[in-house]
């Protein structure tokens, strides 16, 4: 094989590979690319863990605990489970080494920096929001506000992630603080999804993903 072609299918390998390594190793958050394919069911809230571990390995940050950003609600003699409390304590860079939040309280606050731009991908890219086509910028939290879960009663977490059906419905965020709902300046709880199938949460702006963190800890 010529010098030439080597080249070119080297930069095209590295191209796939994801961010740089010197880039990864100072990310501890992201918001996943791609969630597991089947709307809300995550597998539960390990399933969603599992899912972020993935991700982050895929692009050499596989040696640090990562956790996704989930309320579970209290069901079945099981307590509910805070998505605040389950993050570590920060700080926490994205991808390309730009600080999001320095610990919980700066995460929730007004002044967190949160906007579309530094809220990238596994790959250190933006995720399409409102005005993108297709947009994808309700995110699965199950959380209020301050990060906590919702009482048990009206679900907010289609059914602790384990559901795929048509009806349902998630508690989801705006990752770009911008759209509709309730809340839709709201990066982690603007309003509740349409259903808990892929179909439902692409139906309003949604698709299936959710945002994951690194807890400090090492695998």
């Amino acid at each position: 094989m010529r010098a030439g072609v080597i080249g070119v299918v080297v930069l095209a390998l590295l191209a796939m590979s994801g961010p740089a390594t010197g880039q990864t190793q100072r990310m501890s958050f992201f918001l996943s690319s791609v969630g597991p394919g089947s709307g809300a069911d995550l597998g539960g809230i390990q399933g969603a863990d599992a899912h972020c571990q993935a991700l982050a390995t895929a692009v050499g940050a596989g040696n640090l605990t990562w956790r996704a950003y989930l309320s579970t609600q209290a069901s079945d003699n099981q307590p509910a489970v805070n998505a605040r409390d389950r993050i570590g304590a920060g700080p926490w860079h994205n991808a390309k080494g730009e600080l999001i939040a320095q610990n919980v309280a700066d995460l929730h606050a007004d002044n967190a920096k949160w906007t579309k731009e530094t809220v990238l991908n596994e790959n250190g890219e933006i995720v399409n929001g409102r005005g993108d086509s297709p947009n994808r910028h309700d995110i699965l939290t199950g959380s209020s506000a301050d990060g906590n879960a919702y009482p048990p009663g009206d679900d907010a977490t289609c059914s602790n992630w384990t559901s795929s059906a048509e009806t349902g419905s998630a508690r989801v965020g705006h990752h770009d603080k911008i759209g509709g709902g309730d809340s839709p300046n709201s990066w982690n709880s603007a309003h509740g999804s349409r259903g808990c199938s892929q179909e439902r949460l692409r139906g309003s702006g949604g698709d299936g993903l959710f945002y994951c963190f690194a807890t400090g800890t090492r695998e």
